[in-house]
């Protein structure tokens, strides 16, 4: 039997990838990965991101890579090879919000712009990264979903079609991929704050013409705590995910949102 305080700990130099993981959501994953004792390699398509990140944690892996380029992945696996020499976990964070409209106004390059990056980046990142984790005998897959992936998202169909494809991904590797040892989850956010949620709140604002604090309320209404949450809150999450307390967890899709009633 796991003592508690080995139940929550991560094993001593966990090697793990962390897409999108200079900023935002997946920056607060990579800085807790690190805190808690992980080897972290990271991938952004932002150069000012890296740098800060390579700033903050120099000893960590650090690749400019778009997720939703098959030759770009190619290269980002090379180098989590030569930075980690293998791989335990992989956190399928990138993604984009997409374009807000109705289905008539959304043009079919943001539709494959969105599933690009939201759906077949994840992808991508598991196809090269399940050989290493068959390899070192098990470990996790962690893919960043949305409360949009268990509801339907009125004027942002790409976006929550992207993630509810997440769902089905999930659900289908962990059948897949459990006899080798892989634990296969979802991360649902709901509003997190942020640049990205501003935006996105703003858009809809503008659409619907009316105040933004209005519009942001409309939000908050609609979750039962009444709060958004925190990039931390998902990145704890993760972290307990990878941890021996999640060994037995697998093709689940765990909501951190303060319990989104409706979008």
């Amino acid at each position: 039997m796991l003592h508690l305080t080995e139940t929550f700990a991560i094993a001593p130099q966990l090697r793990v990838l962390v897409t999108a993981g200079a900023s935002g959501i997946g920056r607060a994953i990579s800085d807790l990965l690190v805190a808690c004792g992980a080897k972290v390699h990271v991938c952004d398509v932002s150069d000012s991101f890296l740098d800060d990140f390579r700033k903050d944690h120099p000893s960590a892996g650090a690749t400019r890579a778009d997720v939703s380029s098959e030759a770009d992945m190619e290269r980002l696996f090379a180098e989590v090879r030569g930075t980690l020499g293998g791989l335990d976990a992989l956190v399928n964070n990138a993604g984009i919000a997409g374009p807000t409209g109705g289905i008539e106004e959304i043009s079919p390059a943001d539709w494959r712009r969105t599933l690009d990056i939201c759906l077949t980046g994840q992808f991508l990142c598991t196809h090269h990264a399940v050989p290493l984790i068959k390899a070192a005998g098990g470990g996790a897959v962690i893919n960043l979903s949305s409360a949009a992936g268990r509801f339907g998202y009125a004027f942002r169909t790409p976006y929550a079609a992207a993630k509810w494809g997440v769902i089905g991904l999930t659900q289908s590797l962990a059948k897949e991929l459990g006899p080798d040892n892989i634990r296969v989850n979802a991360i649902l956010p709901g509003i997190v704050e942020g640049p990205r949620m501003t935006g996105v709140i703003d858009a809809r604002a503008k659409q619907l013409g009316v105040p933004y604090a209005e519009m942001e309320q409309t939000y908050l209404d609609r979750i039962s705590l009444r709060r958004m949450v925190k990039a931390d809150d998902v990145a704890a999450t993760v972290v307990f995910l990878v941890s021996a307390a999640g060994r037995n967890i697998s093709g689940q899709s765990i909501g951190v949102d303060g319990n989104v009633e409706a979008l």
